[in-house]
């Protein structure tokens, strides 16, 4: 039995179709990982009970963070905000990147190195928590399930890093990782991925501007408490920029806002 769980979801596309206005292609991909240890994951059902509750939502009806109003919205992020979990994210600004041509030729490589990302550090919060007595330290890792994408063959890249050519660049600490522990479950199916879906959806709405030039950072603000932070520092850790966020404030503006809740 694992001892920990990662419940794991993005928001914006992997597109490079950018059009004024901030229209086409999102600029941001987020791939988010809540990470729950394994005696806590009944949390996540009642993390959304009560905010269905709270909503006025029938018991059992799946929570869309982008079907909500903002007003819905923020009582749901304050309470994952308060929740016993650790957050993981990598923001992708696919605009800046130099060479998207290199992930355009290949259907899901963005996605995939995303992932990579995302693993490695989802395995320093397992490595860094593993108690005494746990069952072996190993993580579940739940997908949100992409219709059109194989999970036999994001198993197959993540065995591959761990036992091919690149392992001595991969930073993954496969005590904590099983690639045959990948899954994908739909995102109704279980509270957790909807716990996630919140997660991306509410920081890409504190990066991604809208048609009208302003984004939200309100809901970042209300969960930043929650992501992972190695002595102190969450750049690089919990909070992974690519390409660097320095980088990308010489440019965008408004995320110098947002910098002090990472």
């Amino acid at each position: 039995m694992a001892s920990f769980v990662a419940y794991i979801d993005e928001s914006g596309d992997e597109g490079f179709r950018f059009l004024e206005g901030e229209r086409g292609s999102s600029r941001w991909f987020v791939l988010s990982a809540v990470i729950f240890r394994k005696e806590n994951d009944l949390l996540a059902v009642q993390l959304l009970k009560d905010v269905r509750q709270k909503l006025g939502k029938e018991p059992k009806k799946a929570l869309h963070f982008r079907e909500l109003k903002h007003e819905a919205r923020i009582p749901y992020v304050s309470a994952i905000g308060k929740a016993p979990i650790r957050i993981v994210s990598v923001m992708i600004h696919k605009q800046s990147l130099k060479n998207f041509e290199h992930f355009q030729r290949d259907a899901h490589k963005l996605y995939r190195y995303a992932t990579r990302l995302l693993i490695e550090r989802v395995s320093w919060v397992c490595k860094e928590n593993v108690r005494q007595g746990d069952a072996d330290g190993l993580c579940d890792l739940v997908f949100s399930n992409r219709s059109a994408m194989s999970y036999a063959d994001l198993r197959d890249y993540l065995a591959f890093l761990r036992d091919g050519p690149p392992a001595a660049t991969c930073h993954i600490e496969w005590g904590a990782i099983d690639p045959e522990m990948v899954r994908a479950v739909n995102h109704d199916q279980m509270a957790g991925l909807q716990i996630a879906d919140a997660v991306a959806s509410g920081i890409y709405f504190a990066l991604n501007l809208n048609p009208y030039g302003m984004a939200e950072p309100r809901y970042l603000e209300l969960m930043h408490t929650r992501i992972y932070r190695h002595r102190g520092r969450a750049h690089g850790y919990g909070a992974k920029f690519w390409p660097d966020f320095d980088q990308q404030k010489k440019t965008l503006d408004h995320l110098a806002e947002i910098e002090r809740f990472f």
